[in-house]
């Protein structure tokens, strides 16, 4: 039995219902500093395409999917508010045909009471879940047998290891040891049946950063630059003193965009998979994206409201996103997302 750190479920819980009313109530935590709208596209006025025909299918995770579009992880606990979030993201997710990451299922590790949460497969059958833990929690007692019971509780396709140092480090109870977590992730990917994959919460990942992931033995990352939420500026509204509350908004902006964390990982394409993530809006985002090489678009606060309200509402949004997709495809002449993918002769050189 592993000796995990002390903290409740419903500690948990609560910090998860704060995390929402913040991104509720401050317009300042979505930052809108991705750095998207510096990346201009190459218009066609005669793209020979008939739009009817033009497909935004894409493959994940060995399963097909309409648009290249997962709704990534947002939250999870035993409040009854956070379960029928989860159920609306994924009745939706499954009726549009995308996929769905959890929020950190840490809650469920410690108190039983949070997996229903978690216990999505019954509404989702046919599409990609992802598991979702802590990488840093591995230095705090978790190991296989905590990361096997995120994915068997979820039934997913794929386990995130989320990384968030900045996070952690503003938050008041955060876990702050980082040390020699590659070593451990490897050991973990060695055992675990399905996929890890190493994800940033919204600073982005580093070339040296993919190198530790991609010599560990991770073949997939999601690079979760900076632009769209700040998890710094969330755990601001947290602090217990002024000193924790100025440092939460001093490193509101850190980190890396989306568009240079995808830049940074262009030399390792032939050697991993990227999913981009992070500050992405509106579907020119998703489609420039795909072009400098993520192979899948992960969105989470904007589909905070909609899951709140219902499964109907999120897919709403999500049809805005695949119809802008679409759009984009279409204007640069693009029958399919292959056409997108790595093809940087769509993008106007400066």
């Amino acid at each position: 039995m592993c000796q995990l750190k002390a903290m409740t479920d419903q500690s948990i819980t609560q910090r998860k219902q704060d995390h929402i009313l913040a991104l509720q109530t401050d317009e300042q935590i979505e930052r809108q500093q991705s750095g998207f709208d510096t990346i201009q596209l190459s218009h066609r006025g005669l793209p020979e395409l008939d739009f009817a025909e033009v497909s935004t299918q894409t493959s994940f995770l060995n399963t097909l999917l309409n648009c290249p579009l997962l709704i990534s992880s947002m939250t999870g606990g035993a409040a009854d508010n956070l379960v029928k979030m989860n159920i609306h993201l994924a009745e939706a997710a499954e009726s549009a045909k995308v996929a769905l990451a959890v929020g950190s299922q840490r809650a469920m590790i410690l108190d039983a009471k949070a997996q229903k949460s978690f216990q999505l497969r019954d509404y989702a059958p046919n599409i990609p879940l992802i598991a979702n833990i802590g990488a840093v929690q591995l230095n705090y007692g978790f190991g296989i047998d905590e990361a096997r019971k995120a994915v068997d509780i979820l039934q997913a396709n794929a386990l995130y290891l989320h990384l968030n140092p900045l996070q952690e480090v503003i938050q008041p109870e955060g876990d702050t040891n980082f040390a020699k977590l590659a070593d451990k992730i490897e050991a973990l990917a060695k055992q675990l049946e399905v996929p890890i994959i190493l994800k940033e919460v919204g600073c982005g990942l580093s070339s040296k950063d993919i190198i530790l992931g991609i010599n560990a033995g991770i073949r997939w990352f999601d690079l979760a630059g900076r632009g769209g939420t700040s998890w710094s500026r969330i755990e601001a509204h947290r602090a217990q003193n002024d000193q924790q509350k100025q440092l939460g908004i001093r490193f509101q902006d850190w980190g890396l965009t989306t568009p240079q964390a995808l830049q940074m990982a262009q030399p390792f394409q032939n050697q991993a998979n990227f999913i981009a993530s992070g500050g992405i809006r509106n579907g020119i985002d998703m489609v420039k994206s795909v072009i400098m090489g993520g192979q899948i678009c992960g969105i989470a606060a904007p589909f905070l409201e909609a899951a709140l309200d219902s499964s109907e509402a999120v897919v709403e949004t999500i049809a805005r996103y695949q119809h802008e997709f679409k759009v984009a495809q279409f204007l640069l002449g693009a029958p399919t997302v292959k056409d997108l993918f790595l093809n940087d002769t769509l993008l106007l050189k400066s």
